[in-house]
């Protein structure tokens, strides 16, 4: 165990260069003294490993070496192959489809009984997302037009950073020159995706810390829904709107609170689906506004 924790340290000063040794601990699931220890028996095994002293200190491995790749494991070489397929099935990429069978031929391993199968990840028409990841590879701006919640159509010429799966959809994570900040487009909302002549007008940092960003300053509006819910729409609340139970009813009903973004129309619709399985207590507004489209709908099918 202590071998494979000592490559794994190795491997993880390579990827994320000076950290700290409380860092190294709670990542590792060891206390402070266990670092200390295993970056000494790194040290002692001829791993060059710089130690910094102070509050900004760490860990870090020289930048003149380089690991034998040769140590990854055939256990290794399952969890990326069972990766590689899993991002195969969710697009249609040419490019990740050769590397997928490169590393079936080279790796000779048998899969890890994990099987990551993402194809419901797919949006239709990929042509989308293949613009959109050349423009990315290219450093160029692209140009589209997009229809926004409130339904209001724009065209938008932004520098795009990365194709990102989040929220049961793809986005893509972009910087937008005339509003000089990073915003966040749903695919298939997008239309007319053209890449232009035009290079990023600067570098930009990686898009993991870009979005970290931009999830810390949402600005969406969040709204908090109250309902009462049968026990047979129990787990499909909890599934598709996160609901948390609050309180249950002798009758065996249930008390649950929802949290959603007030503009978005994924949960509204969802809750119109449950029928009388589900009913809306608080806030008023939201209760009136799913009577008002029952009967919009009622209306409807009476005309026939």
């Amino acid at each position: 165990m202590k071998t494979d924790r000592l490559y794994a340290i190795t491997v993880y000063l390579l990827n994320h260069g000076k950290t700290s040794a409380a860092e190294l601990s709670r990542n590792f699931e060891v206390s402070v003294r266990t670092i200390q220890r295993d970056i000494d028996s790194l040290c002692q095994a001829g791993i060059p490993v710089i130690a910094t002293a102070g509050a900004a200190g760490g860990y870090e491995i020289s930048d003149s070496f380089m690991l034998d790749k040769q140590l990854t494991t055939s256990d290794d070489y399952s969890y990326i192959l069972t990766a590689l397929q899993g991002l195969v099935s969710a697009i249609s990429d040419p490019k990740a489809k050769s590397i997928l069978e490169k590393v079936s031929y080279m790796s000779n391993t048998n899969t890890n009984g994990i099987i990551l199968d993402f194809s419901v990840l797919r949006e239709g028409d990929d042509s989308a997302f293949q613009i959109l990841q050349s423009a990315v590879l290219k450093k160029l701006a692209v140009s589209f037009t997009y229809t926004n919640n409130n339904n209001e159509t724009h065209t938008h010429n932004v520098e795009p950073i990365a194709v990102i799966y989040k929220w049961y959809a793809w986005y893509l994570l972009a910087y937008s020159k005339v509003k000089n900040e990073y915003r966040i487009y749903k695919l298939i909302r997008m239309r007319n995706i053209k890449i232009t002549d035009n290079p990023f007008t600067k570098e930009h940092e990686p898009a993991e810390l870009i979005l970290q960003k931009v999830d810390a300053t949402d600005s969406r509006k969040y709204i908090s829904i109250l309902v009462k819910c049968k026990e047979t729409i129990k787990a499909r609340v909890m599934e598709y709107l996160n609901g948390v139970v609050i309180k249950e009813y002798s009758n065996g009903e249930y008390l649950m609170e929802l949290t959603v973004v007030e503009n978005e129309q994924f949960w509204f619709g969802s809750l119109l689906s449950f029928g009388d399985n589900v009913e809306i207590l608080e806030p008023i507004e939201i209760r009136d506004r799913l009577v008002d489209a029952a009967k919009k709908i009622l209306s409807l099918y009476q005309k026939l």
